[in-house]
């Protein structure tokens, strides 16, 4: 059974920084792309990053873009996402998920239904 769990969630300040990690057990990572996602309260989840396995190949949405840093360690079978320049926006749960990267659509790598397992996510709380 293939299974992701996040770690590294937390309270921090305004502009301060954080990174969640995200180990996959169960499988090979290297079959898989792994997405960041997020769910504020009252807002529905959100893509946020992705990075491929193949070439490395990474994508954030334009709310992250410049802040944000996803990362992998295949030989731990783990990825990363590093939130620098924190906002009080970005408070909410993170959760990581893994799609089969060679049936994702490469033109939907945000959309939830091309990821087929999920982490139990991660609290970010931004905040002074």
């Amino acid at each position: 059974q293939v299974q992701l769990v996040e770690t590294g969630g937390g309270l921090v300040q305004p502009g301060g920084s954080l990174r969640v990690s995200c180990v996959l057990s169960g499988d090979t990572f290297d079959y898989y792309t792994i997405g960041w996602f997020r769910q504020a309260p009252g807002k529905e989840r959100e893509g946020v990053s992705c990075i491929k396995s193949t070439d490395g190949s990474t994508y954030y949405s334009d709310t992250v873009k410049g802040r944000f840093t996803i990362s992998r360690d295949n030989a731990k079978s783990t990825a990363y996402l590093q939130m620098n320049s924190l906002k009080p926006e970005d408070t909410a749960v993170y959760y990581c998920a893994a799609a089969d990267e060679w049936l994702i659509d490469p033109d939907h790598l945000f959309r939830e239904q091309e990821y087929d397992v999920w982490g139990q996510g991660t609290q970010v709380t931004v905040s002074s």
